[in-house]
């Protein structure tokens, strides 16, 4: 047994942010991309527990469910974003549903998730519907991970959106894969409890 350095504040910091709330602060629009390959630009007048209210100009207001949206990013930067966003059509296909039980989705420990945002590691998060992400993680919350993509460029993705998540060596980091392998004690922030423990 043993932790990360540094975890147990970052999450102290961080885990409870909602990238919601930021935006709404901000007053600007951003692009959501919602299951269904849809897309909607707006900015968010209301953020409640399950739902956000958004408002898309020349549209009147609407409620936006939050299991519905995969991933996020400002309006203006959406001419460098979009393209950058690949797909994996093996995956698209498999026709993948909103997963609404958290038990059933594909989970990302946050101590897998720390030493790879530590690290900047180059990461390719696959998400439901077969987008294929590549960045590097720069922060994370309860609900999302924020990645900078190529360009420096910054896109959120919602947690439950997600389907995968690997290296460049095509190394797993989903909890399924993680609970035995658990690459996170071979990293240099990692501190085992008999390293800490008194001798005698």
């Amino acid at each position: 047994m043993g932790y990360l350095a540094g975890l147990g504040e970052y999450l102290g910091r961080n885990y409870e942010i909602s990238v919601f709330d930021t935006i709404m602060a901000s007053g600007a629009p951003w692009v959501f991309q919602i299951h269904g390959n849809r897309s909607i630009t707006a900015v968010i007048s209301e953020n409640d527990k399950w739902a956000l209210t958004i408002a898309a100009a020349g549209r009147a207001r609407e409620e936006l469910q939050k299991i519905e949206i995969k991933y996020l990013y400002p309006a203006d930067a959406a001419a460098d974003i979009e393209p950058l966003i690949k797909a994996d059509k093996q995956v698209g296909a498999l026709g993948l549903e909103p997963i609404f039980a958290p038990g059933k989705r594909y989970f990302v420990k946050n101590k897998t998730l720390f030493p790879l945002m530590k690290d900047r590691e180059v990461l390719f998060l696959t998400l439901l519907e077969g987008e294929v992400i590549k960045g590097v993680v720069v922060d994370f919350s309860r609900y999302d991970i924020t990645v900078s993509l190529k360009g420096g460029q910054l896109l959120t993705i919602l947690r439950h959106g997600i389907y995968d998540l690997r290296n460049k060596k095509g190394r797993s980091f989903l909890k399924s894969f993680q609970e035995n392998h658990r690459d996170w004690e071979k990293n240099a922030l990692f501190i085992s409890d008999d390293a800490v423990r008194p001798r005698f």
